[in-house]
């Protein structure tokens, strides 16, 4: 199989100088697509600036056909802009989408929708090298391509060949790593090496305290189960973008203002008392303004970095992320014996999901089945017959002879 064109794509063009030291041209993002280059007028700090002349630049060179046509004859660039039109405004992470159709272009934009089938995208998968990856990408191929379908602008049936689903994470924390990832988190204290004097080289502790934003985001992660992006917007004022926490019914409206549902369900939830406790200590002490996950008085947009560092430091084993905190809430419903029905309402998944991934923490989990592989089967007593060993010995149920 050739190569695949690397499609359009941005490229730092390094700084020029003369023979003399003399900067003749200034490094700035170029859009390389084959043998052709085309500037963006944006140096290397404006890196937003230059993936926005990049779509716009891609929007420009396929201009896609709205009509229906047969899969041998539409290139796979025109099925994925049209996506892109009719779906990036209700993307939530429009970064992360943005990024996967990239690599989807980059691969497969040049050929034809009829070159879709098991063989390339098992190539594709093979090249991401992750198959969760390959993965989620495939997934957003296999929806642009059904949005193609349901617009009525293509004949013919194309399959999308999905990689196995990785087995799903069940790493959750016991109370105890909970509190020590917490106390971890507030206690800890910045450490800096002095560069001058007598005492070079030491390393000395500050009162910075940079991990304490991080506390607050476990404290509300552990005992909601929200997702990180939910919890990082949230606050304690409505306003369109975050999610908002009432605090005087003490209800969290998880879904950020003027977002769009979406199958990661974020129901509103009753917020538990002492979580509710802490929250609107913060609010009245004014330790948080916005946002009640801040660092240096801003919002945060992810806490990945942080949390690392955090685990590293409480000494917890295995792999723990934010998300963690999701299965950790979840196992500690089904292991204190809450309803499936409730819990799943209260963490925002189906019951199907909560049973199938942590039914098994439940105190009832297969109950009736552990005690009754022990129990002897109810007998019939009008079927029962007792047979004799001796001879002559009348048997139970037997008629006298007449």
């Amino acid at each position: 199989m050739s190569r695949p064109s690397k499609g359009a794509r941005l490229w730092l063009r390094p700084e020029r100088r003369t023979k003399a030291g003399k900067l003749k041209e200034r490094s700035a993002w170029v859009i390389r697509d084959g043998e052709k280059y085309v500037g963006t007028g944006c140096p290397p700090a404006q890196i937003a600036a230059a993936e926005e002349k990049l779509r716009e630049y891609l929007a420009t060179k396929y201009a896609p056909v709205r009509k229906e046509r047969d899969i041998e004859k539409i290139a796979v660039a025109d099925v994925l802009s049209i996506y892109v039109d009719d779906k990036r405004d209700g993307q939530q992470n429009k970064k992360a989408f943005d990024e996967r159709i990239e690599r989807l272009n980059v691969w497969w934009g040049s050929t034809m929708l009829s070159a879709i089938n098991g063989v390339s995208c098992r190539s594709y998968a093979k090249s991401r090298g992750s198959n969760g990856g390959a993965r989620r990408d495939l997934e957003d191929l296999r929806a642009a391509i059904n949005h193609h379908a349901k617009e009525g602008l293509h004949r013919g049936v194309v399959r999308v060949w999905l990689p196995p689903k990785g087995l799903p994470l069940d790493r959750w924390l016991t109370r105890s790593e909970a509190a020590a990832l917490i106390w971890t988190c507030w206690r800890y204290r910045e450490v800096q090496t002095i560069h001058r004097g007598k005492n070079k080289g030491q390393k000395v502790q500050t009162m910075k305290r940079p991990l304490r934003h991080l506390a607050r985001f476990i404290l509300i992660g552990q005992y909601t189960g929200t997702r990180a992006g939910a919890i990082a917007s949230a606050s304690p004022d409505p306003a369109i973008g975050r999610s908002y926490v009432d605090l005087d019914r003490g209800v969290f409206y998880r879904l950020a203002q003027g977002k769009a549902a979406t199958n990661k369900r974020q129901p509103p939830v009753p917020l538990p008392k002492r979580l509710l406790a802490h929250l609107r200590r913060w609010k009245r002490l004014k330790l948080i303004a916005r946002h009640f996950v801040e660092f240096n008085g801003v919002g945060v947009l992810s806490v990945k970095t942080a949390f690392k560092r955090a685990v590293k430091l409480a000494g917890l084993s295995g792999k723990v992320t934010p998300h963690t905190l999701r299965h950790t809430a979840a196992t500690w419903l089904m292991q204190a014996g809450v309803d499936p029905w409730e819990a799943a309402g209260y963490l925002g998944m189906s019951v199907e999901t909560l049973l199938r991934v942590y039914g098994h923490h439940h105190p009832d989990y297969m109950k009736n089945a552990v005690e009754g592989i022990t129990r002897k089967p109810k007998r019939e007593q009008s079927n029962v017959v007792t047979v004799g060993f001796s001879e002559g010995k009348k048997l139970k149920g037997d008629k006298p002879a007449q």
